[in-house]
């Protein structure tokens, strides 16, 4: 599950446009402008929540839900290093 301020959150962190997160995700911009309209959880196809929480999680954006282990606790988004991209055997 993400909300909608996850996702601006985890852009800010980022410093990246609504377009380079629909690139990325693989998705539409007028999807992520939906999605980031919502009010609290984002609701959607589920193929294409993963895509973008799974593009977050590549670019280093840890999510947190509520009740899970933060710090802080709470809601909110961690910036984790992104790992280099496993070497392919030729």
């Amino acid at each position: 599950m993400i909300t909608a301020a996850q996702m601006r959150a985890a852009r800010a962190l980022l410093d990246i446009d609504q377009k380079k997160l629909a690139e990325l995700a693989g998705v539409s911009w007028p999807t992520i402008q939906r999605m980031e309209a919502s009010d609290g959880n984002v609701r959607g196809v589920v193929d294409t929540l993963t895509k973008v929480v799974e593009a977050l999680n590549r670019a280093g954006i840890e999510l947190i839900g509520d009740e899970a282990v933060s710090g802080g606790g709470g809601r909110g988004v961690r910036f984790v290093r992104p790992k280099p991209p496993a070497r392919r055997k030729v």
